[in-house]
């Protein structure tokens, strides 16, 4: 059975099948800035995986090889996908329809978090972004 995700006005639905690549936890500036929020959530899948099944995003190039997608009727900010994670996709979590379903495995890019944000979890910790962690 695939896992579904939507935006909130679910004008954008999609799907992908197996299990992710990874999940993780971002602190950059720029994922912070897309989601307004204090850090982002992801889960990584292949690109080969994955399909949206209504709608099309409206996209934003927010760095050089960083692609960012959002529906364009209600502002959901909905995936990341650089260069240089050729063959993935991001999605944000709380798309998912259940987002409860995958836990986040480490946090990446913990040199930009937020001084007054403190995760007290025991999950590695890594100052970018790479093979073994990611976004």
């Amino acid at each position: 059975m695939p896992t579904t995700g939507h935006c909130l006005c679910r004008d954008l639905t999609y799907e992908f099948e197996g299990d992710p690549l990874w999940v993780a936890y971002c602190h950059c500036e720029s994922c912070r800035r897309h989601t307004s929020s204090a850090l982002a959530t992801f889960v990584g899948v292949s690109s080969k995986q994955f399909r949206y099944t209504h709608g099309t995003p409206a996209t934003y190039t927010s760095s050089p090889g960083v692609t960012r997608s959002f529906c364009g009727k209600c502002g959901s900010p909905m995936s990341f996908a650089g260069s240089r994670f050729p063959g993935e996709i991001h999605l944000y979590i709380g798309t998912l329809t259940d987002p409860a379903v995958f836990i986040p495995t480490s946090h990446v890019h913990v040199t930009e978090r937020l001084p007054w944000f403190d995760v007290r979890d025991a999950l590695p910790r890594h100052d970018h972004s790479g093979s073994s962690s990611r976004d």
